[in-house]
């Protein structure tokens, strides 16, 4: 017996490194399940012009803020969805499959580094002579279109917007390219995504895909598609601001 005093020590085994946050480069689906969701679109656009069909007797409020409402009603679908594909086939959660983590490392840089991203992609529009944006000038027509316009943009697309592009076909095209191909196609797609609203302007486009690969960038750092939400709403309101500002 050996006295309690001699007791073996066991060699303390090292801690397991984690795996990487919120399946960035190694994710469970897969192409097939990025055409299914792909292939649900259309069904979900017919569904949401009946929708606003039947309420647009209801609203009063012009042409803007049913378009605002209609996109509102699509990113549901969308999401219901996505959030059948992950639940049905996969059986595993909505939120944390994308990537959603919070809090995350890195809060106050996401935060603070929001404006700063608008700010400096907005001296680089001067010198590329963007465009001014005129449908928007339109959400100033009344109040609730501006209150659904500021709801939209500042939390409900930006949550959107990363979930789909930084939370689902990122880490894709991430495991096919590499990091950094997979961030910049992922930007470039989404920066096409927003041309129809901006006339295809080329300078507008080339912005809206900088700063994707920002939000990109982020959310392979730090694992969370919260810390690129974070920085893409605090991106979204220093514009809003601006655009308030410079409308009054």
């Amino acid at each position: 017996m050996i006295p309690s005093g001699d007791q073996p020590v066991a060699p303390v085994q090292p801690a397991p490194a984690p795996p990487a946050p919120g399946l960035v480069t190694n994710p469970f689906w897969d192409y097939q399940d990025l055409l299914a969701f792909i292939s649900l679109i259309v069904p979900e656009v017919l569904i949401t012009g009946l929708v606003v069909r039947l309420f647009r007797p209801f609203i009063h409020y012009g042409t803007p803020f049913l378009a605002l409402l209609a996109q509102l009603v699509l990113y549901a679908l969308i999401f219901c969805g996505l959030y059948a594909l992950f639940r049905i086939r996969y059986g595993r959660p909505f939120w944390a499959s994308l990537g959603w983590q919070f809090p995350f490392r890195g809060m106050a840089i996401t935060l603070f580094g929001g404006p700063l991203l608008a700010v400096g992609l907005g001296l680089l529009g001067a010198l590329l002579r963007t465009p001014e944006v005129q449908p928007f000038q339109q959400m100033l027509n009344n109040r609730p279109t501006l209150a659904l316009f500021a709801l939209f943009g500042i939390f409900i697309g930006p949550l959107c917007e990363e979930l789909a592009f930084r939370g689902f076909l990122m880490p894709l095209l991430i495991r096919s390219l590499g990091a950094a191909p997979g961030i910049v196609v992922t930007a470039v797609l989404f920066g096409m995504l927003h041309g129809p609203e901006y006339s295809w302007s080329w300078q507008l486009i080339l912005l809206i895909a900088a700063a994707g690969s920002v939000f990109g960038w982020v959310r392979y750092k730090t694992g969370s598609t919260a810390a690129s939400t974070f920085m893409h709403s605090a991106f979204n309101l220093t514009q809003f601001a601006g655009f308030l500002g410079q409308a009054h």
